[in-house]
């Protein structure tokens, strides 16, 4: 089981660091900087969720490449004049860490219950077709009503559909970190 509690803590970090940086201090958690975040991070969220979707290509019923995009060689270059190196990356699993840090950040605006937290059971479809589908819908849930039940809801539909995509516990622990050392990278970098 992965450790949300810990989690959401790295992500307030981030959340905390782009509200300074970006001046989008306010009156409330919502209402920053005379915008309400909310709506924007759930809009995130979903737009992460379609470039999941995307990632995963079982829709596509009109291909015949529906395999899932688990495998990516990229060139990458070690910063300070150091040499390139080829780079191994999971989009399917990149993709799924985006979503997390989506409605983790939407959790920490809802100031959401770390006691709540351990018992946040992964909830499962029959296919993953269903999984991606009945996920869209409860995120629209959470959109008409920003609770914690609704957000609750939302990461079991989320955490099961990473175990169906075959993510262990420890790979959506480290994708998460990794990126958000990137997402810290580019707060750094003016991104």
């Amino acid at each position: 089981m992965i450790n949300l509690v810990e989690l959401f803590r790295a992500q307030k970090i981030l959340d905390d660091r782009i509200v300074d940086e970006h001046n989008l201090q306010g009156q409330d958690e919502h209402n920053l900087h005379g915008q309400d975040l909310l709506p924007k991070k759930i809009l995130s969220l979903l737009v992460e969720l379609g470039e999941l979707c995307q990632e995963w290509r079982g829709f596509k019923f009109w291909s015949r490449d529906q395999a899932p995009r688990i495998s990516k060689i990229t060139l990458a270059s070690i910063p300070f004049g150091g040499k390139s190196e080829l780079e191994n990356k999971n989009p399917l699993l990149e993709e799924f860490s985006d979503c997390l840090h989506f409605i983790l950040s939407i959790g920490n605006d809802l100031e959401i219950n770390n006691i709540e937290l351990y018992t946040i059971l992964p909830f499962k479809h029959k296919t993953i077709l269903d999984q991606f589908s009945q996920t869209y819908y409860v995120i629209g849930d959470l959109e008409h009503d920003p609770s914690q039940e609704e957000l609750i809801t939302v990461l079991q539909y989320l955490l099961g559909l990473g175990e169906m995509l075959g993510f262990t516990t420890d790979q959506i622990k480290q994708s998460y970190y990794a990126k958000n050392k990137i997402n810290h990278q580019r707060q750094t970098d003016q991104y």
